[in-house]
């Protein structure tokens, strides 16, 4: 298996909370994998909900318009300020 599921679930169960960044648009990525598999293993853990900063639901656009596609700082920022608040 190439994912260390281990090494996930403890990293979960130390912070007790997680934030997933990642490039690929929300629907059926690898985030939703993660989430998955910590819905099902780690939920006790967690002193919130997984939140998930991703792509956007729409193909890949041009290089142009990457920037607007992209993860940025400030939805990350959110995100893990929201779930601290949680």
């Amino acid at each position: 298996k190439p994912l260390d599921e281990e090494a996930l679930l403890a990293s979960a169960a130390k912070t007790g909370r997680v934030v997933i960044v990642q490039e690929a648009p929300r629907t059926a990525g690898f985030g939703a994998e993660l989430a998955a598999i910590l819905a099902e293993k780690a939920i006790l853990d967690l002193h919130g909900p997984v939140l998930r900063v991703t792509g956007y639901d729409v193909p890949y656009p041009y290089w142009k318009l990457e920037d607007a596609y992209m993860p940025s700082l400030e939805r990350v920022l959110d995100a893990a300020r929201r779930l601290l608040a949680f």
